[in-house]
């Protein structure tokens, strides 16, 4: 980890303001253009560490967007993680309380009910497109395809079909890795 030039701070900042508001569903929600800028164009993570930022973060007990501080984290230290928390959080937050307050008035209008349904096919295909990403480093292993198509599959029929709670998904996906299975 390097420290970044000032420019590069204000940019990672801004980048981070402006995916907060495509942020639908949550922070999760911008992986994928979060690991395009990350490593694509910024080349200042590797596809593991990116990969690894994000499972950390989600394997820690706390809010969703923990991985964002952590990615800021590992390219500019507490400044980064800093930078990149505060630009995912501060416009949606004034956003949602905003709209929450209107929305809350208005709830029984035809308006809101409609865009209210209509963010749910959004959510779902941003989540899938970041489950994709973050699936495809261990798709990519031949030695562990098999393996981790197998428990990418049991994961998304098991959260389908049951309310379980994701944390045991998560522990029986570190289990098959500690094993050597995916």
């Amino acid at each position: 980890m390097s420290a970044l030039p000032a420019a590069d701070l204000a940019d990672l900042f801004l980048h981070f303001l402006m995916l907060s508001l495509l942020s639908i569903g949550g922070a999760m929600s911008t992986a994928p253009e979060m690991h395009r800028y990350f490593v694509a164009e910024r080349g200042w993570l590797a596809d593991a560490d990116f990969t690894t930022a994000i499972a950390l973060a989600q394997a820690a007990p706390g809010p969703n967007v923990l991985f964002v501080p952590v990615l800021g984290f590992q390219v500019a230290g507490v400044i980064g993680a800093a930078a990149a928390l505060v630009g995912i959080l501060l416009p949606s937050t004034l956003l949602s309380l905003g709209v929450s307050r209107w929305g809350a008035s208005r709830r029984n209008t035809p308006g809101v009910r409609a865009f209210t349904a209509g963010l749910a096919p959004v959510t779902v295909g941003l989540v899938f497109a970041t489950g994709w990403l973050l699936a495809l480093p261990f798709v990519g292993a031949p030695e562990h395809r098999l393996g981790a198509l197998a428990l990418i599959g049991a994961t998304a029929l098991v959260t389908l079909k049951t309310r379980l709670a994701p944390m045991w998904m998560i522990a029986v996906g570190a289990l098959a890795g500690a094993l050597g299975w995916v």
